[in-house]
This record gives C-alpha cells, structure tokens and sequence, in this order.
C-alpha cells in the first residue's frame, strides 16, 4: 500500500467507494478535454476504480495510480499516477485534478511526491510524460518538476476529430533534486 504524505496532500491507493468523487472529477468536459478519454459516465467511473483497486493488488505491480486527496479536509480532487514499462527502469506520469483546485500548485505538489516516490522507492533511472502544446497547465507543470522537453510529436493523437500534437518531457534519476 502506498500512501505519500505533503504539505496539504494525500496519495493514496484508491478504495470502492472513491468512486462518487472520481466521476465528480473525470466527468467534466474540462477536465476530459486534454486526455485520452471522453468524459466519463457513472459506470465508467465504477469501472476505472475497481481496475485501480485490483491494479494496486498486482504483483509486480505495473502501475501506481493514486488518489490526490486534501489532507485537511479528506476530499478526493483528483489522481496521479506512475506507469511503469517493462523492465520497470522508466515510467509514464500523469494526472488530472478538479478545475476548482487548479493553478493552485496542488498539481505540482502531488506529481512531485509521486516522481520523488518513483525514483526513491521504486528505483526508477527515467520519467516521462506527454501534454497537449494547446494545454500549457500541464507543461508548466512538468518544468516546474524539472522534466526537460525532448520532443514535439507533430499530429501524432486523434482526438475530437482532429490531429493533435505531443509535447514529450522526461527526468532522470540523476537529475531529479
């Protein structure tokens, strides 16, 4: 069981009935706008957290996909996760929050423990992530952890009915501080 602890945040494995506050997240358009799914439906926000659940039961586990929760007030506004690849040297990182708790540096604070997780505890040597160039949000999230652009993927995504292109940001072990 993992559970990451900062300043005003929890990261913890998901549980059953996380479900309500997950589709309160992951099923508005704004959120759902710069991913690679639509917004969710009450179904398909059951279904997310009982694959999370069993995902966090794996041995040797492939992801760590944790709910973001207010410390003090033990609100679920998001998740965080790490996908590890296979040998499990490098991971993919992702997240998505509540819009009523963005540009508040919670993004930051919750990929910031988990990649420091990643590399501590999990002896990761890279991490990566991929954003929409339209999403600057996210962007500066990744350089504020200190991930470097690598690469710019020209409409390599389908998405709404449209090519869309990758930003690709990456850390290394060395250089995470």
């Amino acid at each position: 069981m993992v559970l990451l602890r900062t300043e005003r945040l929890l990261l913890r494995e998901f549980m059953d009935d996380d479900w309500p506050a997950f589709h309160a997240v992951e099923s508005l358009p704004e959120v759902a706008r710069y991913q690679s799914f639509e917004p969710r439906t009450e179904d398909e926000s059951r279904a997310y957290i009982q694959r999370a659940v069993a995902g966090a039961a794996e041995e040797p586990r492939a992801t760590y996909d944790l709910a973001v929760v207010l410390a003090a007030e033990r609100r679920l506004i998001g998740r965080c996760g790490l996908g590890l690849a296979s040998p499990a040297f490098e991971a993919m990182l992702w997240y998505t929050l509540h819009p009523a708790y963005w540009g508040q540096g919670y993004t930051t604070e919750a990929a910031r423990a988990l990649v420091g997780f990643g590399f501590r505890q999990l002896g990761l040597h890279r991490v990566w992530a991929d954003c929409d160039p339209a999403n600057p949000g996210s962007w500066r999230v990744l350089e504020k952890l200190g991930l470097r652009r690598e690469g710019h993927l020209r409409e390599n995504v389908w998405m709404d009915g449209a090519w869309t292109d990758s930003y690709i940001y990456a850390v290394l072990d060395r250089e995470w501080s």
